[in-house]
């Protein structure tokens, strides 16, 4: 089964807590703080595999949660750290951000990788908050919460040529004609809906992966029919062979339907309709005047297209093409990458903190260096929330939330945590 999109959740994993713990040896009455840190949260990578040919395993697993880091320990013993928690996916995957469309990755070769979501770090130990002004702290850190994303994963097939055309006019026949691939081919239209790939051997060593992709109709820039399915796979291969229905059985006009296609990969993507492309006038066997191939023949190559005359059942003119074809991608140059039509996941200067009106009338605070403050206090232990009180008055909060129109008895929200707001 062919699966070129899913949706997973993904969670690196915490760190691991610190611990507070006091030297007890013999000689030693009155030993000092020797909680040990928490070890650091799994990071979640993706990793391209070509031995993976689809998204299809995410289908029976959506959720991705790698392990926490250990635990400090006393004797100032740190946690040990987790191994990152590598998943696989197949070249050509694109990973999105599902809540904003902001791309992460876009892994293309065997061996790339991604750290996607980061480990948190682990928690202190009490001996790391040892002064001169408190000689034995009894609070420890708990571990950093590991980075959590919503993500859309999205394969684009990668190809030398793909065949570029609307259903029925014989792309799979090409395929299964040139190559040892088995796509599906019937007298209805979308036959293929799903890219299948192929490899043709011109000769010796001289090789190319082309791709039978589903049929494109108008509208398709807009997502009817197949739609950005089509389009998706089209982007990554370098060379278009276009073929055209010159039988006009069909009632079609290839002429007419080389241009409707041209405009929906304009519409999608200026780049994609400026791709080098072939003519293949396919179906010469069913054409019966004198004039119909000569007309259409000297139509495109008035445009400045290369044209080709094929019949994709006996196999009448594809050496010729697919030498062609070949030649073509041999001596591709790619375009130099646009670097403002795509968003690359970047660390960004955390705002301090911002103070919004929840829908229950409470006040949420939120800003990732506060929500990691408070993650990592344990509220529990006296001296750990004095430094957490510490901390809020020099970040200026009360001052802040009385502002925003906060009240005693309020109810203040900053992370998982719920707080009851007194002057």
């Amino acid at each position: 089964m062919f699966i070129d999109r899913a949706r997973v959740f993904v969670k690196a994993g915490d760190g691991g807590d610190g611990m507070s713990s006091f030297r007890r040896e013999k000689y030693v009455p009155n030993g000092g703080p020797s909680g040990g840190d928490g070890g650091k949260g799994a990071d979640v990578i993706f990793k391209a595999d070509k031995n993976i040919n689809t998204l299809v395993d995410f289908r029976y697993k959506r959720q991705f949660k790698a392990p926490a880091g250990g635990n400090g320990e006393s004797s100032n013993k740190h946690g040990r750290g987790s191994e990152p928690l590598i998943i696989p996916v197949p070249l050509g995957t694109v990973i999105k951000e599902e809540e904003t469309g902001k791309i992460f990755c876009d892994l293309v070769n065997d061996g790339d990788t991604f750290v996607i979501a980061k480990g948190g770090r682990g928690g202190r130990g009490n001996a790391r908050f040892q002064t001169s002004a408190n000689r034995a702290p009894t609070f420890a850190e708990k571990g950093e919460p590991g980075e959590e994303f919503w993500l859309q994963l999205e394969l684009k097939v990668l190809a030398d040529v793909g065949l570029l055309g609307y259903p029925s006019v014989g792309k799979s026949s090409i395929l299964r004609k040139v190559s040892k691939a088995q796509p599906e081919v019937a007298a209805y239209h979308f036959t293929t809906l799903t890219p299948v790939l192929g490899v043709v051997t011109i000769s010796g060593d001289r090789s190319f992966v082309l791709a039978d992709i589903p049929g494109l109709i108008e509208g398709a820039s807009e997502g009817v029919g197949l739609g950005h399915n089509f389009l998706r796979h089209v982007e990554r291969t370098n060379i278009l062979i276009h073929v055209l229905d010159v039988s006009g059985m069909e009632g079609r006009d290839p002429k007419v339907d080389f241009d409707a296609i041209n405009e929906e990969l304009r519409k999608y993507s200026e780049k994609l309709a400026n791709k080098k492309q072939i003519v293949a006038l396919n179906k010469i066997d069913m054409v019966f005047d004198d004039t119909t191939i000569p007309d259409t023949k000297k139509y495109f190559e008035d445009k400045g297209y290369e044209v080709f005359l094929i019949n994709a059942l006996s196999g009448e003119g594809l050496p010729e093409l697919m030498e062609r074809a070949y030649y073509y991608v041999e001596n591709y140059e790619p375009e130099p990458e646009a670097t403002d039509d795509t968003v690359v996941y970047e660390a960004k200067p955390d705002v301090e903190f911002v103070i919004t009106r929840g829908d229950d009338a409470a006040f949420y605070i939120t800003g990732k260096r506060i929500e990691r403050l408070v993650a990592m206090t344990n509220l529990s232990d006296d001296q750990s929330l004095r430094r957490f009180q510490r901390i809020w008055r020099f970040m200026e909060l009360d001052a802040k939330l009385k502002e925003k129109g906060c009240k005693d008895g309020d109810e203040v929200v900053i992370g998982d945590q719920r707080f009851t707001f007194q002057e």
